[in-house]
């Protein structure tokens, strides 16, 4: 399913957040990328609206037939890279971006971290594939927070809590996606969408999907912003250990 000799370019995200600054891109990643997107057009009907997240769109949760080869390309070629020496869960979804700006939650008008309740000596690794070929649709944008994230995070709790209206009149900004800096974060590196590319990072990195046309946003699989994410619940490598 992955390509078995991948080439690796590592995108230096310098000061965009703890843990690795880089993220790892590569570039025809699937050896039959159509058959996957494929397989989303055929079964449109399972996708769901996300639970409250930061997804702001579609999901559909993958099985064993997509979840392990990635589980093993991440283990074989992307996991010491980020830091980590074993892989304790992951998942996969394939996921499609379709809420217009108006419908945005609060915490979706941010950028975020990925954390899924770790603990020390865990972190988070995740991976977004791009399998829509109009790169208008947008690539994946890292952030640098401008305060302490003692205080970034105790903003977000309050901004949760908050509601649509009460949120934009704190931001003073009308409701988008967010693709540029503001008082709060400040856009270091963006990695642009392209057809069967794959950008793995840190989940520990404030990042968002790059949005700037949302009009092109659709609930249709041929058409949409149709990614397959995954996510690494992983334990670090030690200091001056090998990764294995």
């Amino acid at each position: 399913m992955f390509n078995p000799r991948p080439r690796i370019q590592r995108v230096p995200i310098a000061g965009a957040g703890q843990g690795q600054d880089a993220a790892w891109v590569i570039d025809d990643v699937l050896l039959e990328p159509q058959r996957l997107r494929q397989q989303a057009i055929d079964h449109r009907h399972r996708f769901e609206a996300a639970a409250y997240n930061a997804y702001p769109g579609l999901e559909w949760q993958m099985g064993g037939e997509v979840s392990s080869p990635l589980s093993e390309f991440f283990m074989l070629h992307v996991r010491g890279l980020l830091g980590a020496r074993r892989t304790l869960s992951m998942y996969s979804r394939l996921s499609l971006a379709t809420l217009q700006p108006v419908q945005l939650r609060p915490l979706q008008r941010l950028c975020h971290r990925d954390r899924f309740g770790t603990t020390a000596g865990q972190g988070v690794a995740a991976c977004v594939i791009y399998l829509f070929d109009a790169p208008a649709l947008g690539g994946t944008s890292f952030y640098r927070p401008r305060k302490p994230l003692p205080e970034i995070d105790a903003d977000v709790r309050r901004w949760n809590t908050l509601s649509d209206e009460a949120f934009t009149r704190e931001i003073g900004v009308a409701p988008a996606y967010l693709c540029a800096s503001n008082a709060d974060f400040e856009l270091v590196r963006t990695i642009p969408a392209a057809w069967n590319r794959a950008v793995f990072y840190d989940g520990g990195q404030f990042h968002s999907s790059h949005i700037t046309e949302p009009s092109l946003l659709s609930a249709d699989p041929s058409t949409g912003r149709l990614t397959l994410n995954g996510f690494f619940i992983t334990r670090q490598q030690l200091p001056g250990a090998l990764a294995r």
